[in-house]
């Protein structure tokens, strides 16, 4: 092939929009922005060294992520979550998870296990070191990625939608539990052994079990935060 005929397009660096956007959902995802919490527009510009617009733009991002809610004449606010909310997020995650898993063993299995060992390896860090911030992190990145391997854009892009309030969930309210026990980490393991071997049919009953058991804990844990 030419010179001429060769393509060397860059990736466009991301915009002011998107770079607040991304450490906003970090902040929210991670807890330092806590459920229910007042954003101010024009006190986040000014950290952010920015104008408002560009903050305006994230926000509204944000909002379609589900992470902020906005109150005409009130303000904007950090999601706060609910026993319903909560109820529906992971009924949603039964229903789409075991059949993204399956699609990710037929369009990449390697790569995913690649993946899910790395996430493991990383939870085991944490586990020992007691982070909750990064087994977090690491819990959403071994989830996250049966959809980035899955090979289908439409799924990964319903995930996508519910993935912010999904993992806020799982830092904010069970990771601060997980880091105090080995269960939720052998749980884990043990989906990616039942994954490696493409046992679909005990993957999907672990992971209606692994799901149903942390609606339990999100609610017990959102419960005791409210009532600090």
């Amino acid at each position: 092939m030419s010179l001429a005929m060769r393509s060397f397009k860059l990736d466009p660096p991301k915009s002011l929009a998107q770079q607040v956007m991304l450490r906003l959902r970090q902040a929210i995802v991670e807890g330092e922005l806590k459920f229910g919490a007042a954003i101010n527009e024009e006190m986040l510009a000014e950290s952010f060294g920015v104008s408002r617009t560009p903050v305006r733009e994230a926000m509204g991002h944000l909002q379609l992520q589900g992470l902020v809610t906005v109150r005409p004449q009130v303000g904007s606010f950090v999601f706060t979550p609910t026993a319903a909310d909560i109820s529906e997020l992971c009924a949603f995650r039964i229903a789409i998870e075991p059949q993204a898993a399956k699609l990710a063993y037929q369009h990449d299995r390697a790569g995913t296990l690649t993946s899910m060992k790395a996430a493991m390896a990383d939870m085991e860090e944490a586990l020992a070191a007691k982070d909750n911030i990064s087994y977090g992190r690491a819990d959403t990145a071994l989830h996250e990625a049966l959809f980035a391997h899955c090979g289908n854009h439409y799924m990964a892009e319903s995930y996508r939608l519910a993935a912010g309030r999904i993992a806020a969930l799982r830092t904010n309210l069970s990771a601060p539990i997980d880091v105090q026990t080995p269960m939720s980490f052998q749980e884990h393991a043990e989906l990616v052994m039942l994954f490696e071997q493409g046992d679909f049919v005990a993957l999907e009953s672990l992971l209606s079990t692994h799901i149903n058991e942390s609606v339990c804990t999100y609610i017990q844990a959102l419960t005791a935060l409210k009532s600090r």
